[in-house]
C-alpha cells in the first residue's frame, strides 16, 4: 500500500507530494510500514503531518527518542501515560489510537477502557508503580502551575529511579504537546482503531 495524500483527513489542506523531497517521502513511507504490518491500515494522522515535512521529521525523531529499546519505562507504561494525559485533555483522536495500542499490549480491553474513562477506577487493578505513573501524568497535565518536588518523591516512593522519572516527565510532556496540535488539526480517526485489539479469546 503506497503512502498517498488524496483524502481530506483534517481541517488542513492535503499534503502535496511535489513539495517533499524524495528523501523526506522515503522517511514517511518507511514510518507507516509497521502500521500496515500490525494493523493492516495507515494511521490517518501520518497522512496529514507530511504537510510540513521538516517539522514532521522532527516529531518522528522526538517520538523515536521516547519509544525505543534503550528506554527505561516499558512501552505499555508510556502508552498508559498517553491515555491518561489524553483523557484529561479530551483528545479523542489520541485516546482512540493509543487506547488501541495499549489494548494490544495489555490484552485487556476492559481495563484500558476504564483507564480512558477515569484512571482512578483502575486503583487496585494496576501495580503500585503503574498507578503512581497515572497519578503523576494526571497531576502534571491538570496542574502545571503546582508541580513541585512532591511529584518526584511520590514516584521514588514506589521504586522508580531518576532515569525512569525523567522519562515519565518527557512522556507526559510529549503527549500534552501532541494532544494540543492534534486537537487543533482534528484528524479523522481510522474506523479500524475502534474495534482493533478488543478480542483476545
Amino acid at each position: 500500500m503506497a503512502l498517498e495524500f488524496n483524502e481530506q483527513l483534517s481541517r488542513l489542506q492535503k499534503p502535496d507530494r511535489a513539495e517533499m523531497t524524495d528523501e523526506e517521502y522515503a522517511v514517511f513511507a518507511k514510518n507507516v510500514e509497521v502500521m500496515e504490518k500490525n494493523w493492516g491500515f495507515i494511521n490517518n494522522l501520518f497522512k496529514v503531518l507530511p504537510l510540513n515535512a521538516k517539522q514532521y521529521i522532527g516529531f518522528l525523531n522526538f517520538k523515536g527518542s521516547l519509544f525505543n529499546d534503550s528506554c527505561w519505562l516499558t512501552d505499555a507504561q508510556k502508552e498508559m501515560i498517553g491515555v491518561v494525559v489524553s483523557s484529561y485533555n479530551c483528545c479523542s483522536y489520541c485516546l482512540t489510537t493509543h487506547g488501541d495500542n495499549l489494548r494490544g499490549m495489555w490484552k485487556n480491553a476492559e481495563l484500558v477502557d476504564k483507564l480512558s474513562y477515569n484512571y482512578r477506577s483502575c486503583k487496585g487493578l494496576l501495580s503500585d508503580v503503574d498507578y503512581a505513573l497515572c497519578e503523576y501524568a494526571w497531576f502534571v497535565t491538570a496542574n502545571p502551575r503546582e508541580i513541585d518536588a512532591v511529584q518526584v518523591e511520590k514516584l521514588r516512593e514506589v521504586g522508580l529511579n531518576d532515569h525512569e522519572i525523567l522519562e515519565a516527565a518527557f512522556v507526559a510532556g510529549f503527549f500534552n504537546y501532541t494532544n494540543r496540535w492534534v486537537s487543533t488539526i482534528a484528524p479523522v480517526a481510522n474506523s479500524g482503531h475502534f474495534s482493533h485489539n478488543r478480542n483476545f479469546d
